[in-house]
């Protein structure tokens, strides 16, 4: 029995993710791995930045708690939709939730929780039919965006808005899709 690299995107972003853990200092990690805190559009890292703060997290726990949820729900997904259109939406997950964020807050995003959150809500569209809402997408949502609600109430450093705006684009890729076929 051979081991198999079965799921390109997802095991790719795992692996550079426990990389820059593993290989950066706190300085590096915020320097190139935290998303913009502000639009810049002149400075050419603001575009790297777009994208690169989903590689890096603030410990050990942090990352495991993403992985957890992108390793188990992310294969299963890039298998259905393909690595291209997987990769598609991990991108404009991320790419989003980083514009937002600049635009409604000063402050930095770090970590894969708007992508875990994003493969979440499309993983409960997977047997969607035409014309049909799954149940349980519906009772996800609601205890997604319900403990996302309550957590604003608490202080700590998570952000709650990356979470949601990966949530509410994987429910949009999961309609968007669904109605395609």
């Amino acid at each position: 029995m051979k081991i198999k690299y079965n799921s390109p995107v997802i095991l790719t972003y795992s692996i550079f993710s426990i990389c820059v853990l593993v290989f950066c200092t706190t300085d590096l990690v915020a320097a190139y791995f935290s998303s913009p805190a502000n639009l810049s559009f002149s400075n050419p890292f603001f575009y790297l930045k777009l994208i690169s703060y989903i590689f890096g997290h603030g410990s050990w726990s942090h990352l495991l708690g993403n992985l957890m949820i992108i390793l188990l729900v992310g294969p299963l997904l890039e298998e259905k939709y393909r690595s291209g259109k997987l990769l598609e939406m991990v991108l404009i997950t991320a790419i989003v939730t980083a514009v937002l964020n600049a635009v409604l807050f000063s402050t930095s995003l770090i970590g894969g929780s708007g992508i875990a959150f994003m493969l979440i809500l499309l993983g409960s569209f997977s047997n969607i039919k035409s014309k049909e809402i799954p149940l349980t997408f519906i009772l996800i949502a609601l205890l997604f965006i319900g403990s996302e609600i309550v957590s604003t109430l608490k202080i700590d450093r998570i952000s709650q808005f990356s979470h949601l705006a990966g949530g509410f684009i994987g429910a949009g890729y999961g309609f968007v899709r669904t109605g395609r076929r």
